[in-house]
């Protein structure tokens, strides 16, 4: 069985849908589809304030070391708006690395922020069997 390693985007306001992404990821590991690694740090260090010179340097930092040993890198767009400048961050440390990008649609809503459009290999709706299959489909599993 092929394992993944996987980071997902996430901000701290935002929590409920990182959560239920790794609820989904790890449901699919019960079932035998496949066995993944989670390189994501959801809630950040309270002593790293991103909105210094210093805690956005460290935080870009972190996130880096997160993203570039993984194989596949989750984009949840709905959280484009509030967060771009971290995503834009993720992206393009994903994009350099060479790393599998899901984009991944918030529910409901039809537009998705053309920064992740134009760098995600997939882009799926915001559902368990989508997300799984770009997984399985981007044969990035060890």
């Amino acid at each position: 069985m092929k394992t993944y390693n996987i980071f997902i985007s996430h901000a701290w306001k935002y929590s409920e849908h990182y959560h239920k992404v790794v609820q989904w990821l790890n449901e699919a590991q019960d079932e035998g589809q496949f066995k993944w690694k989670n390189y994501s740090v959801p809630e950040h260090d309270p002593l790293i304030d991103p909105n210094t010179t210093y805690g956005k340097k460290k935080l870009k930092e972190e996130l880096e070391g997160q993203i570039k040993p993984t194989s596949i890198v989750i984009i949840l767009s709905g959280m484009y708006a509030a967060y771009s400048e971290w995503i834009d961050f993720e992206i393009d440390t994903a994009v350099s690395c060479e790393k599998y990008i899901i984009g991944v649609k918030p529910w409901g809503q039809e537009r998705i922020p053309k920064k992740v459009s134009d760098n995600a290999d997939v882009m799926v709706g915001w559902n368990k069997n989508p997300i799984v299959n770009a997984v399985l489909e981007s044969n990035k599993g060890e």
